[in-house]
């Protein structure tokens, strides 16, 4: 870089529909490059996403159809615009789809060209294939390592890339491609390195998972499949300990506003300063201003103990939380009957001892009395139940 503006690229798996919290490390690296001066260019494995990369895992994925991996592809081209600038130019972030060059190749050709530059004993050695042996693992996933060095050496030949780009569990796939682009191009003239590899380690969880990557549980960039109260909240439950972490590698804050922010956490735990503005500027940047704003409402209307009376937020508690529908009888049936058909409480006892404890609330209304009346739904339509502080239930009218 020293040198000038390069390009590099990072490649992302099409296997879904939609990209994950887990690839918005991969996605910042390029992010950066492209602030520095340079070009990155996001390769979406159309070709290599019907083999399966074996790195990281303990089996053989599922095998997909074009149709199903050209759809995938489009989703991901959208949600990548959300942080790279496609525009024009040198600097312009540029998509390619490796099914372009792979699926040109034949098998004897591709063996000719490629498999002839990889020893046995260079592709056992790698630490991807040795964690599957004893499982087993399939000839077209071991295979793998070949074709993403292929994509590299195509990319180096043919739009000047000279850096991949990839998480620490990438390593041995980035190195492939180097061997390959070594063994197959004229050394340079004055003896320096032709293409280069650039890892970063992986972002993992207090428990030691890798982040957001979990199979179950994952959380999306797609609305459609993670909505975005579930992605705000994902954030701002984030651990102390690592949400600095977060907002470096996550964000564009500065260093000095980031500091700003963890004096504020330390001073002030339990108002999650550096949590909200975390959660606030990534769901800002995959879901825009407007919904961040929103979400942002409605975290502090569900949890900072106010009274909440807008409809809009109202209906987004009703969404994300637990919640449950009412009609005039249960209204007539006063605030003991809503406890329990709420789900707050188990039980008339327990409702009832919480009434004379005072304890329970309906649209930030004290309940004093067994017989009061219960308070109107608010728009004509929502009800607030809360047992203590905490404990929240939303109720919609029929």
């Amino acid at each position: 870089m020293a040198r000038g503006s390069i390009s590099a690229y990072n490649g992302f798996d099409p296997s879904g529909s939609s990209l994950h919290v887990g690839n918005l490390i991969p996605i910042f690296g390029l992010v950066h490059l492209q602030r520095a001066g340079g070009r990155p260019v996001a390769l979406v494995g159309g070709g290599t996403g019907m083999i399966g990369d074996p790195s990281g895992k303990s089996a053989e994925r599922n095998l997909l159809d074009e149709e199903t991996l050209s759809r995938n592809v489009a989703a991901i081209r959208e949600q990548l615009g959300r942080f790279l600038d496609f525009s024009l130019g040198p600097t312009g972030a540029v998509l390619l789809d490796n099914r372009e060059w792979l699926g040109r190749w034949g098998l004897l050709e591709y063996l000719r060209d490629v498999g002839k530059h990889f020893t046995l004993s260079y592709m056992l050695a790698k630490e991807s294939v040795q964690l599957r042996m004893a499982a087993g693992i399939s000839f077209t996933e071991f295979s793998y390592m070949t074709l993403q060095a292929a994509d590299f050496l195509h990319l180096y030949r043919e739009h000047g890339v000279e850096m991949q780009l990839g998480g620490a569990d990438q390593w041995g796939n980035i190195t492939a491609g180097l061997e390959l682009i070594r063994r197959c191009e004229e050394p340079s003239a004055d003896g320096e390195p032709l293409a280069y590899g650039l890892s970063y380690p992986l972002l993992l969880s207090p428990s030691g998972e890798k982040f957001g990557k979990t199979d179950k549980g994952s959380v999306f960039l797609d609305p459609a499949m993670t909505s975005p109260y579930a992605f705000y909240q994902y954030f701002v439950n984030r651990y102390d300990a690592e949400v600095g972490t977060l907002l470096r590698r996550l964000t564009l804050l500065g260093s000095e506003e980031i500091r700003e922010l963890e004096l504020a956490q330390a001073a002030r735990p339990e108002e999650r300063p550096a949590q909200q503005a975390l959660a606030f500027d990534i769901t800002a940047r995959v879901h825009g201003q407007e919904v961040a704003e929103q979400q942002a409402r409605v975290a502090r209307a569900a949890f900072s103990g106010q009274p909440i009376d807008d409809p809009e937020v109202l209906e987004q508690l009703y969404a994300n939380l637990d919640r449950f529908d009412f009609g005039e009888e249960d209204v007539r049936g006063g605030a003991l009957r809503l406890g329990v058909a709420s789900g707050l409480y188990a039980s008339n006892s327990e409702a009832r001892r919480a009434i004379q404890q005072g304890g329970f609330s309906i649209n930030d209304r004290r309940i004093a009395a067994l017989d009061e009346a219960v308070p109107e739904p608010i728009a004509g339509r929502y009800l607030v139940l809360r047992a203590g502080r905490r404990k929240l239930r939303i109720g919609r009218r029929r």
